[in-house]
């Protein structure tokens, strides 16, 4: 009788530790140097001159709010229209400054970010966050968002050089 007992206990508090449907999620270890690269694997994918190889960086849902436009992209559609503008002007990226979070599938890139543009030479100065989820196989962005910095917005000589830049795909 005392077995019966410890094993209907035994058995309710399993059944209460994992609901019906429950997903139980195991974590993908990984650093800060890993998570770093992502930057650069997304800057790789820029030189490359196509946007559909910049959206491969990007999950299925996910939002990518730009530096130069006032328009969320959510769809992968949405994304190549931006990059197709965006590249045209041969983009690279440098990281000036970074803090990077860790998390259970999750990582979170955050600092502030130069880009030259090789056509025209201009250089913008911005802050950036890429969250990045781990899908099981590979990190991919969650959300971008971007902002020219305060003090490159105010620039005039800012204004002037990068008009060219940002024209064409600002809205």
């Amino acid at each position: 009788m005392k077995s019966l007992s410890i094993f209907v206990i035994a058995a309710t508090l399993v059944g209460c530790a994992s609901p019906p449907g429950a997903r139980v999620e195991s974590c993908k270890a990984t650093t800060e140097q890993e998570v770093a690269s992502l930057f650069d694997r997304w800057n790789q994918s820029l030189q490359t001159g196509d946007p559909h190889k910049v959206v491969a960086n990007y999950a299925e849902r996910s939002i990518l709010l730009p530096t130069v436009s006032n328009k969320p992209r959510l769809t992968p559609a949405e994304k190549e229209d931006y990059f197709h503008h965006f590249l045209e002007n041969r983009p690279s990226g440098t990281i000036d400054l970074r803090t990077i979070e860790l998390g259970c599938n999750t990582a979170v890139d955050a600092g502030l970010y130069t880009f030259t543009f090789a056509k025209t030479g201009a250089k913008v100065s911005g802050r950036y966050t890429y969250t990045y989820r781990w899908n099981g196989s590979e990190w991919l962005i969650m959300r971008t968002a971007t902002l020219i910095s305060a003090a490159m917005r105010s620039n005039t000589r800012f204004e002037n050089s990068t008009r060219n830049v940002i024209s064409g795909y600002a809205s």
